[in-house]
């Protein structure tokens, strides 16, 4: 056990070392460079005073150079400078990381809570109405834009009913618990339905194979009820290619919720890291990306522990 967790650990830290030189090279071959961006803002400034600049802030210097640079100030916990927040990366990343971590919990908990249960009732329903009507709603889940679910939410719930607040993630001078939750409620629920149809359809497909295995048939005829053999064999099996979905999309949602987050004015990391490449700021960008990067891979390791205490041949072999 311990063997496969330190070699996973260790092709992650390669991962990752790759992924920063790549992501640090394509950023450092976009046009334009922070302080030509100064240049262009301030029409005082001259040639010397922006070779000046670029001395202090080793953007004259090659690219590997400055990448081995900033790894070495990383690896020692220093991110460097935002631009655009004008403060240390760390402390840039802080709000919109707690933000979204609060808006990718929520939304997945509510997902899987609602798309499981209808997997498994469509899968042992199949064929039959309660299959049809379910798998009916999975597809309008899958086909409805994001944005414009987020629209008819924000129509419906905050400007028609003027039940909960349509942006942004408190009410100015309220700050309070209840209140924060009143902000994600829908967009926690646009995201939510979004991914029920997209996890219900996987979970209907596996449950499906696993209830057609001659293990079901063996289980039930050793005496077994039928809850036992769902819940205690085939659900079980049914998990494992659901857990490995849901492993690579733990990086997707934290970094791919942009349209989400600009529907609903939530100031996330997805329009972090668009302002952040947008607007040239380089350190920024590179420790948001490599986070959800870290994200992925953590994502991966995890579904890895969870095969072991899924499916014991996994653990034995």
């Amino acid at each position: 056990m311990i063997r496969p967790l330190l070699l996973r650990l260790a092709q992650a830290a390669l991962v990752l070392l790759v992924m920063s030189f790549l992501v640090y090279g394509l950023m450092g071959l976009m046009p334009g460079d922070p302080i030509q961006l100064m240049a262009a803002g301030s029409p005082t400034m001259t040639a010397e005073d922006v070779a000046r600049l670029k001395a202090v802030y080793g953007i004259d210097r090659p690219l590997v150079d400055r990448y081995w640079h900033w790894l070495a100030g990383a690896l020692g916990g220093d991110l460097g400078f935002s631009r655009l927040s004008a403060q240390p990366v760390a402390e840039a990343l802080g709000p919109p990381l707690r933000n979204t971590v609060a808006l990718m919990t929520c939304s997945l908990c509510l997902a899987l809570l609602l798309a499981l249960p209808a997997g498994v009732a469509a899968a042992l329903k199949a064929g039959r109405p309660l299959d049809y009507a379910l798998n009916l709603t999975a597809f309008a889940a899958i086909s409805l834009p994001v944005f414009w679910l987020g629209l008819v939410l924000i129509m419906i719930f905050a400007v028609g009913l003027a039940w909960l607040p349509a942006s942004g993630v408190e009410t100015v001078g309220d700050g309070g618990g209840g209140d924060r939750l009143r902000h994600l409620a829908l967009p926690v629920a646009a995201l939510a339905l979004a991914g029920f149809g997209h996890y219900m359809r996987y979970m209907r497909s596996a449950m499906i194979n696993a209830l057609s295995q001659d293990w079901i048939r063996t289980a039930r005829a050793k005496g077994l009820s039928w809850p036992q053999v769902v819940l205690g064999h085939a659900l079980r099996n049914a998990m494992i290619p659901v857990v490995t979905i849901l492993a690579l999309d733990l990086g997707t949602l934290f970094s791919g919720v942009l349209v989400t987050e600009t529907v609903f004015a939530y100031p996330g990391m997805g329009k972090l890291i668009y302002d952040a490449v947008m607007g040239n700021d380089y350190n920024l960008a590179l420790a948001a990306l490599m986070l959800a990067t870290a994200l992925t891979l953590a994502g991966s390791m995890l579904a890895d522990l969870l095969y072991r205490l899924l499916d014991p041949r996994i653990r034995h072999a």
